[in-house]
């Protein structure tokens, strides 16, 4: 492998996610399309892409959106995440702290609103 595959591997790279669901909601609703860095450094109270851990029949779930509330500075390297809709989603109270290696990219902007 070249030197410069290395590096430029290693970049933040953007991506569009569209929204399912309503757990972001009003910040976000089902269909707006996202603006996201994978790879950017994760930040207490931006807007992230996360993977959750498998639910309790073992199954595994969707990425989801959720907002970085704050580290944990029990262990660190993790961070509590939360759904901006208090009545819908899930939380870290629900799976615990997330590693920042399941933070797989962190919003940037939106860039269509959703009809829904």
């Amino acid at each position: 492998m070249s030197p410069w595959r290395s590096v430029l591997s290693r970049l933040p790279r953007p991506a569009l996610v569209r929204v399912r669901g309503r757990s972001m909601w009003p910040t976000y609703r089902e269909g707006d399309v996202l603006l996201v860095i994978a790879g950017a450094p994760p930040r207490a109270g931006r807007a992230a892409v996360v993977r959750l851990p498998r639910d309790g029949a073992g199954r595994a779930r969707p990425l989801s959106v959720k907002r970085l509330t704050r580290p944990d500075p029990e262990r660190p390297g993790h961070w509590w995440v939360g759904s901006d809709n208090s009545v819908e989603g899930v939380s870290s109270l629900d799976v615990g702290t997330l590693t920042s290696e399941d933070v797989v990219a962190v919003v940037a902007c939106r860039v269509r609103r959703g009809l829904g």
